[in-house]
């Protein structure tokens, strides 16, 4: 008989910590797919677009009220219609890749989330350097006494 009821006190344990894992968040609540976009090395002026899916888990309609990129070379658009509940949309990020070097950017997204109301994801990766770049010359060259050289 002990074994029976320390059975079900422990199946009802169980089944406690699954629903209140499954909770629903009360009001307008913000997940996003991923945290960060890596490019990887992408060629200069190549495609320099990358989406996150933003997800309503919560009660209540989600508004993104402003995504801002960390500098110009990083432009985000935003869904401006209210996410229902369960519903996604898809925030694009286009980041000028005629600039050539390193991508460690950020975008900011506001919104009237209960969880997360400025939620972060970053972009990152290597654009390439310009293949028409002219090569650089008519540098002076400093001999090792640290006077210019411009033979």
């Amino acid at each position: 008989m002990k074994k029976l009821l320390f059975s079900l006190a422990l199946a009802a344990g169980f089944s406690t910590m699954a629903i209140a894992q499954t909770q629903v968040v009360s009001g307008p609540a913000i997940t996003v797919d991923k945290e960060v976009h890596d490019y990887g090395t992408v060629a200069f002026g190549g495609n320099g677009l990358c989406e996150f899916k933003v997800t309503n888990t919560g009660t209540e309609p989600l508004i993104l009220s402003k995504c801002k990129g960390s500098c110009g070379c990083t432009v985000p658009t935003c869904e401006p219609n209210p996410i229902l509940p369960g519903e996604s949309t898809m925030i694009s990020v286009k980041y000028d890749t005629k600039r050539s070097g390193p991508i460690n950017k950020s975008v900011t997204i506001n919104s009237n989330a209960v969880n997360e109301p400025v939620k972060v994801v970053r972009i990152k990766g290597n654009v390439e350097a310009d293949p028409n770049a002219p090569a650089p010359s008519g540098v002076p060259v400093k001999d090792p006494g640290g006077a210019p050289n411009n033979n």
